[in-house]
């Protein structure tokens, strides 16, 4: 039902600011209708505090407005390309976050140093190939979501196994099967941003975690081996 998907989008935005995740409005989270038919989405600039479920904008996949008088988020079209890529996307979060935004700036991917990291990301949080003078001018938000269709097509791990990544000079996006969960994502990389940047400035090259231990730490949180937390 779009209702409860209105319900659960416009949570997941209003959660930014509880945990932190945003300054201003910059950010943005959505969701895509069981159906695959309809994206949920905040609307452009509305101050999260007054948000509420019937201000959301819904679209259909094409990014044509079907309900709300309010413009949606300037980076539908990024959120539609992944939307239209990857099927097991639920919800998609983009935040300015400050740790993590400070890699993406730096243009450097976020080392998996620890079991913290492991227990939500596959690997090293990667980072797409800047944008083209053409492409940011052309069509800069849907370009946007093909560099990181184009990045994550280049990594061996499934998506949803490494739900986030680091846009080149600008920010993080992360994803889940649904909104909640890719808050969830968002929080959890904002956590192992500002880990690694303190083991960075520690140690000056800190030691990646050893790959047993990573593929250790994803089994018993994911897949159908899983152990961690109470069986469904």
């Amino acid at each position: 039902m779009l209702d409860d998907l209105k319900q659960a989008v416009c949570h997941a935005n209003r959660r930014l600011v509880a945990e932190g995740l945003v300054t201003l409005t910059w950010g943005n989270v959505s969701g895509i209708s069981e159906d695959r038919r309809h994206m949920v989405i905040k609307p452009s600039g509305v101050p999260y505090e007054q948000l509420t479920p019937d201000q959301m904008v819904v679209t259909n996949l094409q990014g044509d407005v079907l309900e709300s008088g309010l413009r949606p988020s300037s980076d539908t079209p990024t959120h539609l390309e992944l939307y239209r890529r990857f099927e097991g996307i639920g919800g998609i979060v983009h935040t300015h976050s400050r740790f993590a935004t400070v890699y993406a700036q730096a243009r450097r991917p976020i080392p998996c140093t620890g079991t913290t990291h492991a227990d939500h990301f596959d690997g090293p949080i990667p980072v797409t190939r800047p944008l083209t003078q053409d492409q940011v001018a052309n069509d800069y938000e849907h370009e946007t979501g093909r560099a990181i269709v184009e990045c994550l097509s280049q990594q061996a791990n499934d998506p949803l196994r490494l739900p986030a990544v680091l846009v080149a000079g600008h920010a993080p996006f992360t994803w889940g099967t649904t909104p909640a969960k890719a808050l969830d994502n968002a929080v959890a990389l904002e956590a192992v941003a500002e880990m690694a940047l303190h083991l960075q400035r520690l140690t000056g090259d800190p030691i990646e975690l050893e790959p047993y231990v990573l593929a250790k730490h994803q089994a018993r949180k994911h897949g159908p081996d899983a152990y961690y937390g109470q069986p469904t």
